[in-house]
């Protein structure tokens, strides 16, 4: 393994991390996934994670005094695996100062949606509901905002006539497991260049 190691964020069932971690074992995601981070021990991320032999770091929000509290334990077992990158793929929670500052430029996200529009949880369903024709995925920096980071790269779907929520979000989560880890080659290699 070689290169920049990084961190996957997740508080879900961790589809997007798997296929994260599938990438680095396959050679397209040149990286080493060192931890997965999690604010729900329960999460199905972590059974994915212990089934791959990826390292959990996991904290209950509630068991900590204040949100910097809560990230500072989280930052002292990035330092410990030498973490270069924070990469969110369904982390319900917004990312505060402790880790901002010490991750600058270098958290990025991925939203089901084509930025700004439909922001926050269930966008996809805020895209039905709207009645979109156009949804997709956008992957972008994180900031102190809710999805407001400045954009990396965005891919649209145009959704057809018909179809039904969980045929779109099979599209969405297909073009998700392709475009996160060739984006993130991408990023690992553009900051592997600037660093030498």
């Amino acid at each position: 393994m070689s290169g920049i190691k990084f961190a996957v964020f997740a508080s879900g069932s961790g589809s997007n991390f798997e296929a994260i971690a599938q990438a680095v074992r396959d050679g397209r995601l040149q990286g080493e996934l060192v931890l997965l981070v999690t604010d729900k021990p329960g999460a199905y991320a972590v059974k994915r994670a212990e089934a791959l032999g990826i390292k959990v770091c996991a904290h209950n929000p509630k068991d900590f005094t204040s949100k910097s509290a809560y990230e500072t334990a989280i930052l002292e077992m990035l330092h410990q695996k030498e973490v270069e990158w924070l990469v969110l793929a369904g982390y319900m929670r917004l990312i505060g100062t402790v880790l901002l500052q010490a991750y600058p430029k270098r958290i990025v996200n991925i939203h089901p949606s084509l930025l700004p529009a439909f922001p926050g949880k269930d966008a996809l369903g805020q895209a039905i509901e709207s009645g979109m024709k156009v949804t997709g995925v956008t992957i972008h920096y994180v900031d102190e905002g809710m999805d407001t980071g400045p954009v990396i790269v965005q891919e649209p779907f145009k959704i057809p006539d018909g179809w039904e929520r969980d045929e779109i979000e099979q599209v969405i989560h297909s073009i998700e497991h392709r475009l996160y880890p060739e984006t993130l080659n991408r990023l690992f290699a553009e900051a592997l260049e600037e660093s030498k």
